[in-house]
């Protein structure tokens, strides 16, 4: 094959791939957008899921649709979404425990988090919240720590799950407070909150988003948040931080993520839309509303803070011990 046949070859691979990469970025959607929650309804994901969702598809007549799909501390949920077509029509709402954590926690997990899934964009931070049923005698973080000297391994401190962030967040600070609980792992956030609200167990950490309404309503006495500063939202409970654990800071992350493959013109499209989206002063005001600040930002660096929380959380899960069977 000569010089100029090669050359024609290459031009015209080039215009039909520029042409049918434009042709898919034309065409994409047609048909409705399912954004998997791999938690039951009612937690921080989904609430962050739907709200962000929904401001999408007011701004360019896209339809989502929400598939709650809890099991496996998230990975059920996230392995569906790792091996769909990777079309842009199936994306999941991942978060630090099943994104960055139980790679660790887990011996053998069904997905790659870097390699089987593309990062599309960064929706949410959010600090956790320690929290104990208005029916406690625990007025303060002090009068939850010292209750727990007094009795090393009988207080009750649930979360949503065995190896989430919040159960992991719960072990740092119990570290650092030099004391022992029971831990009592639940399915997902809103049964564990039940039995918080009943009285079943004394104390509870989950995020911000999560327990927010109820505790603005009354129903649950927040005892401190974990993030470096206080939650704007929740002006008079105090960090961990400033309750005599100097250093102290955990947040967990939301965000976007499809199946590897996506072509990267469509995950292009949809991290431009949420981008704006996340801008829009009505969802910040919602997301804050809610215990939550809107993120954002490119693909590559939602992948790089994976990146980095990987082994982050992992020497956490390591010191732990937090097993999964």
């Amino acid at each position: 094959m000569n010089a100029s046949r090669r050359l024609l070859l290459a031009l015209a691979a080039t215009t039909f791939a520029t042409f049918t990469t434009g042709a898919l970025a034309e065409a994409w959607p047609s048909k409705p957008i399912r954004i998997v929650v791999p938690f039951p309804p009612g937690g921080g994901t989904d609430i962050i899921a739907r709200e962000t969702s929904q401001r999408v598809a007011a701004a360019t007549g896209w339809t989502f649709v929400i598939d709650n799909k809890p099991g496996a501390g998230g990975n059920l949920g996230v392995d569906s979404v790792a091996k769909s077509p990777a079309d842009g029509y199936t994306l999941v709402i991942g978060q630090t425990s099943n994104i960055a954590i139980n790679p660790t926690l887990y011996a053998k997990m069904p997905y790659d988090s870097q390699k089987d899934l593309a990062p599309v964009v960064l929706l949410a931070n959010a600090p956790l919240v320690i929290v104990t049923g208005t029916g406690t005698p625990y007025k303060t973080l002090a009068d939850a720590v010292n209750a727990a000297k007094a009795k090393p391994g009988q207080l009750n401190f649930a979360s949503p799950g065995n190896g989430t962030v919040a159960h992991l967040t719960s072990e740092l600070f119990q570290k650092a407070a030099g004391v022992k609980t029971q831990h009592v792992p639940y399915k997902g956030a809103a049964q564990a909150l039940t039995d918080v609200l009943g009285g079943t167990v004394e104390l509870y950490m989950s995020s911000v988003p999560t327990l927010i309404g109820q505790i603005r309503q009354g129903k649950l006495r927040a005892l401190a948040v974990t993030s470096a500063h206080r939650v704007d939202d929740l002006p008079d409970v105090p960090t961990i931080n400033e309750s005599g654990y100097k250093g102290f800071d955990a947040v967990t992350w939301f965000g976007l993520l499809a199946p590897a493959g996506t072509p990267k013109v469509v995950t292009a499209r949809i991290n431009a839309e949420f981008n704006k989206a996340l801008k829009q002063a009505e969802l910040a005001k919602r997301l804050g509303d809610e215990g939550a600040d809107p993120a954002g930002g490119t693909p590559e660096q939602f992948a790089a803070l994976i990146k980095d929380d990987i082994p982050r959380w992992g020497k956490v899960v390591k010191e732990s011990g937090a097993k999964v069977d």
